[in-house]
């Protein structure tokens, strides 16, 4: 028996480091389904491999190795990426590469079989959706494009990444209309989940609220 929060949303919200923050509090295993995600798109760059070339996609995954670390650290084939992983060319590559069957289906049983029989919060954009539609608590963290930019801009800039906040901004809205409008698995807010506006909120004002949440839930 498991217990599953599931948190989705936009690029941007915050949704990675609030729920990591909530996971701590609560005890409960934190799974960055996103991270996956992107650590195949990060492969497919480092090997040169195309959107188009399916038969080199299925081969990769057949040796992909993907580690998360209680610490949040994140490996790729046995090196560290857990900041390679949120650069731009990853950022601009992980959307068209999320929504093709063959990754998805990989990464959803892998996802899946990490969660199972422990008490789990996961953070995506279709994990109250599609990985988990019986999940226990669904939530949806938004923000305006605007703040999620700055909040980009800020993490980047702590990273020693370099990046403009209108490259971030346009970046953004171009991710969140690919992430709605795709034909699989689309960016959209589960009919039960329950809406959280983070735009005025800080990290912590925004996981007490969550917390709250599941608290009455469970």
């Amino acid at each position: 028996m498991s217990f599953v929060v599931a948190i989705d949303g936009p690029a941007g919200a915050g949704k990675g480091t609030i729920t990591k923050l909530v996971g701590e509090k609560l005890g409960l295993v934190n799974i960055d389904t996103g991270a996956t995600f992107r650590c195949v798109a990060l492969n497919m760059i480092q090997e040169h491999i195309d959107i188009q070339e399916e038969d080199k996609i299925e081969k990769m995954l057949t040796k992909i190795n993907i580690e998360m670390h209680p610490d949040g650290k994140i490996f790729l084939n046995g090196e560290e990426v857990t900041h390679r992983i949120r650069e731009n060319d990853v950022n601009n590559f992980v959307s068209p590469v999320s929504v093709l069957p063959v990754v998805r289906n990989k990464l959803l049983e892998v996802q899946r079989n990490i969660a199972k029989g422990k008490n789990v919060i996961m953070e995506g954009r279709d994990i109250g959706t599609v990985v988990f539609p019986d999940a226990d608590v669904k939530i949806y963290l938004d923000a305006t494009a605007e703040e999620r930019a700055r909040r980009r801009v800020l993490q980047n800039q702590e990273k020693g990444i370099e990046c403009s906040y209108e490259e971030v901004l346009e970046g953004i809205k171009d991710r969140d209309k690919r992430d709605s409008t795709r034909e699989i698995a689309p960016l959209k807010k589960a009919e039960d989940a329950i809406y959280v506006d983070s735009t005025n909120l800080n990290v912590e004002q925004a996981a007490e609220k969550i917390i709250e949440i599941i608290k009455q839930k469970a």
